[in-house]
């Protein structure tokens, strides 16, 4: 049978079990078998207990359950109140004015979470309720959360970005640093964007509030210390080589402790839940990784993807037109499956033809990243999507029109990243390693 024959076959079994309800890991492991017990005389039993084993134990590994927990303790605790009162008289004079909460609360929210829907969901509490409140157009309120909120699985320290790196063997200290440009470069966009929609939809921005003095606002300000500490903590231990990303995540989980204490939220019920949550999140992602990782071996006996590298470098593709093709591939993938489950999948396929065409892998990560971004506030699957349909009670289709605009700045911050690839690279170069 030809590897193409086989391929179009484990395709298919592997979207039936999918469409059946079958969770991913398990319909990863089914193909993964089906693939070695059909097409290979390798003995299946010995490398699955070894791959499985070996795929669960990676050192990498151990901050994940660190970030999922310190972003769930954050989750409970009074942080998106703080932003929001410490943000808002700042944004006064900024065309879109209050607008400005969603991206910039997103952005600090991302950069203590890790994760998309956690960000969506946390800001969204608080924003929503109050801008609504205020007057402005839901249709803004819904589209700047939905966009901003896809910057929990770029800005460091990012849940995917270590799936990333364990997948492929990177490093994951310098994907997070690599994260840092991109993720300002979006937010920078985002905000751009509410600036020239207010100014040519002057009648749609409510009033701003009475101006406060100076040190009212200076006073507001000091609510964003704790948070700014946190994040200085984090991301700083690791930029400076203090730590390794597992010891800063052990860093920012005391931290998130003494935060949550801090603000009154640390209860013995929060804890508990927090701990549950991250227990859950965890198991799920580390489950998915075992099975994403004996598929790739399994792919491997099977001869899979050195043939679609060969066939890659039979086409002569430019490395842009290999790039176009695959952002197209990414976001049809990304509409019926999550991030995670996105980037699992597809590494062992197309890592070799990324490497095929001489595509810096470290690069390619903060690619995939934004890429899955987009598919977050693309239905049916969209994971944004269904965390603000459940804060709005509104249609999905309705929510995902309002994050339309947003979609297609995603696709020019991709596009800025593929012309400008320094944008990604510069700051890891300099951290050297």
């Amino acid at each position: 049978m030809s590897e193409i024959t086989m391929t179009i076959c484990l395709l298919l079994l592997f979207f039936f079990l999918l469409s059946s309800g079958i969770w991913v890991a398990f319909s990863l492991m089914a193909v993964g078998m089906a693939g070695m017990a059909l097409f290979t005389e390798a003995p299946l039993g010995d490398v699955l207990a070894t791959t499985v084993w070996g795929a669960s134990n990676g050192w990498a590994l151990a901050a994940l359950p660190l970030f999922i927990w310190m972003g769930e303790i954050l989750f409970r605790s009074r942080l998106a109140e703080d932003m929001f009162a410490g943000l808002a008289p700042w944004l006064t004079y900024l065309p879109g004015r209050l607008l400005h909460v969603n991206i910039f609360g997103c952005g600090i929210f991302a950069a203590v979470s890790g994760s998309s829907a956690a960000t969506a969901a946390t800001i969204g509490k608080m924003s929503i309720p109050e801008l609504a409140k205020r007057k402005y157009p839901q249709n803004m309120i819904i589209g700047t959360l939905a966009g901003s909120a896809t910057l929990g699985l770029l800005i460091p320290p990012s849940i995917i970005l270590i799936v990333y790196g364990v997948a492929t063997e990177q490093s994951i200290a310098r994907l997070f640093i690599a994260g840092v440009l991109p993720g300002i470069l979006l937010m920078v966009l985002f905000v751009g964007y509410v600036v020239i929609w207010s100014l040519l939809h002057r009648d749609a921005i409510p009033a701003g509030e009475a101006t406060l003095p100076l040190k009212e606002k200076i006073n507001r300000a000091r609510r964003l210390i704790p948070v700014s500490l946190l994040i200085g903590g984090v991301i700083g231990s690791i930029y400076t080589g203090l730590a390794s990303p597992t010891d800063a995540a052990a860093v920012g989980v005391l931290l998130a402790l003494v935060l949550s204490w801090y603000t009154g939220t640390l209860t013995r019920e929060n804890f508990l839940e927090g701990l549950l949550g991250a227990t859950k999140t965890s198991c799920m992602i580390a489950f998915i990784l075992a099975g994403a990782a004996f598929l790739t071996v399994a792919m491997g006996f099977t001869g899979i993807p050195k043939m679609l590298a060969a066939w890659i470098g039979t086409l002569h593709l430019s490395p842009y037109a290999l790039l176009g093709a695959l952002t197209i591939f990414f976001i049809i993938l990304g509409c019926f499956l999550d991030g995670i489950s996105v980037v699992v999948l597809t590494t062992s396929v197309i890592m070799p033809m990324i490497e095929q065409v001489g595509i810096d892998p470290l690069w390619f990560g903060i690619f995939v990243v934004i890429v899955v971004e987009m598919s977050q506030i693309t239905p049916p699957v969209g994971f944004n999507l269904f965390v603000i349909q459940g804060l709005t009670g509104l249609n999905i289709l309705k929510v995902a029109y309002a994050a339309v605009p947003f979609f297609m700045l995603l696709l020019a911050g991709l596009g800025m990243i593929v012309a400008v690839p320094q944008i990604v690279t510069v700051l890891p170069n300099m951290m050297g390693g």
